[in-house]
């Protein structure tokens, strides 16, 4: 049986079995007990200059064959949000091209795709509440005429400015009276970008829930869903529960993912301890979350048959499917969590979506070698590689690139 070869923090070797691809079939027909989403990255040129501070180089072919990648399994993209480097090495400029791109690629694909719209284009540091909702209403409108749906992410020059968690609604009562469809709000923690300590009026994310709660209560018909990405399940499921009709709960939980989606639907799974002191309010939420996940652009095949499994009636190989990849994806997103796109991107490239392991400035110099070999040891025990023998080639070779010897290999 061919052998995978992996290193630990000390610079010791030693070899698994590799095991076979899983061949996960694709949807004959689209997924129906779930919505899901992989927020999906962006692939640079291998030979652009990607290193710190550079403008971001996209390889477009790369990148939106992967978006068709993810399509033709059923599941939605989530385009320009954090998971593409927002706010980390991705320009405006590029932004708004792959913002068009994208949504192209998406009525090619007959796909659905919500992008991210933020502030980030505004180059100063630090500016006032009127010129955040200008900024916001800008790439809201652009998006618009792309034809994408928007999720409205955290603004970085919002949670500076804010004094009160009526700032909070100020902003996003005049954005969302702009829309002209319903957008999905994002709750990005400081997890994955400390700028936004406090986001909506306060640290306590009971008391940030209720003003998020009292936005979308505010705005009826103007929320189509909530992107929670805390990485605490009891308090995605208290907001989930407290949700007016009609209105998603979309997990941004990578920790915690495989018992938020399955919820009610797959009573074994992991649900998270309920917080003693949930909030009061109606339960007419569903009893499980929908997903917009970074991790679902890493295991796609294997999200898309997990989800597959459920539209079966099976939750139990549901399960059997998705839980594995919860230790992958807590891997991948480990502290510090913002360069969890490392993982990502380097994920795409064992499983054969991009020719070279590089990312827009720099990153993939973020995470050290025994953290991506725990990734493919990962990758490999959950049967998330795609094409394993070729994984390993690849892996074997950065191994080797970077003095380490590979037993039984041939440098």
């Amino acid at each position: 049986m061919p052998q995978l070869t992996l290193l630990s923090d000390a610079g010791d070797v030693w070899s698994v079995d590799l095991n076979e691809s899983p061949g996960h079939r694709r949807p004959e027909s689209a997924l129906r007990s779930r919505v899901a989403y992989a927020a999906a990255h962006v692939v640079p040129k291998a030979w652009a200059d990607n290193t710190p501070g550079q403008p971001a180089d996209v390889d477009w072919d790369a990148t939106l064959d992967f978006r068709r990648a993810v399509y033709s399994w059923g599941l939605g993209v989530a385009d320009a949000m954090d998971t593409a480097q927002r706010n980390m090495g991705l320009d405006a400029a590029a932004t708004r091209e792959l913002i068009a791109r994208s949504a192209a690629v998406a009525r090619e694909e007959g796909g659905s795709v919500v992008v991210g719209v933020n502030t980030d284009h505004v180059d100063q540091e630090r500016i006032s509440i009127d010129q955040v909702i200008d900024a916001y209403k800008e790439q809201l409108h652009f998006t618009e005429e792309q034809g994408a749906g928007p999720v409205l992410m955290a603004s970085r020059h919002l949670a500076r400015v804010a004094e009160s968690a009526e700032d909070y609604r100020r902003v996003y009562r005049e954005v969302l009276a702009a829309a002209t469809t319903p957008v999905v709000l994002h709750w990005l923690g400081t997890a994955f970008d400390p700028v936004l300590e406090g986001y909506f009026g306060s640290s306590d994310w009971r008391e940030a829930s209720d003003v998020l709660l009292e936005i979308i209560g505010e705005n009826p018909g103007k929320v189509a869903g909530v992107k929670m990405s805390l990485l605490d399940a009891a308090s995605e499921v208290s907001v989930r529960e407290r949700l007016p009709e009609g209105v998603r709960m979309f997990t941004g939980d990578d920790f915690n993912y495989v018992g938020l989606i399955g919820g009610q639907d797959v009573p074994d799974a992991r649900q998270p301890d309920r917080d003693a002191d949930v909030s009061a309010g109606s339960t007419t939420g569903k009893g499980y979350s929908d997903a917009l996940l970074g991790a679902f652009a890493a295991i796609t095949p294997v999200a898309s048959a997990a989800i597959q499994a459920l539209d079966a009636g099976d939750p139990a190989r549901y399960l059997e499917i998705l839980g594995p990849t919860e230790e992958l994806s807590r891997q991948v997103f480990a502290a510090p969590t913002f360069y969890y796109k490392t993982g990502v991107a380097f994920l795409s490239w064992l499983n054969g979506h991009q020719s070279a392991f590089q990312m827009v400035g720099g990153l993939h110099s973020a995470r050290s070698l025994p953290h991506l070999s725990r990734i493919i040891e990962l990758a490999n025990a959950s049967l998330a590689l795609e094409h394993p023998e070729l994984a390993a080639i690849r892996w074997h070779g950065m191994l080797r690139h970077n003095g380490i010897d590979v037993p039984g290999v041939i440098a």
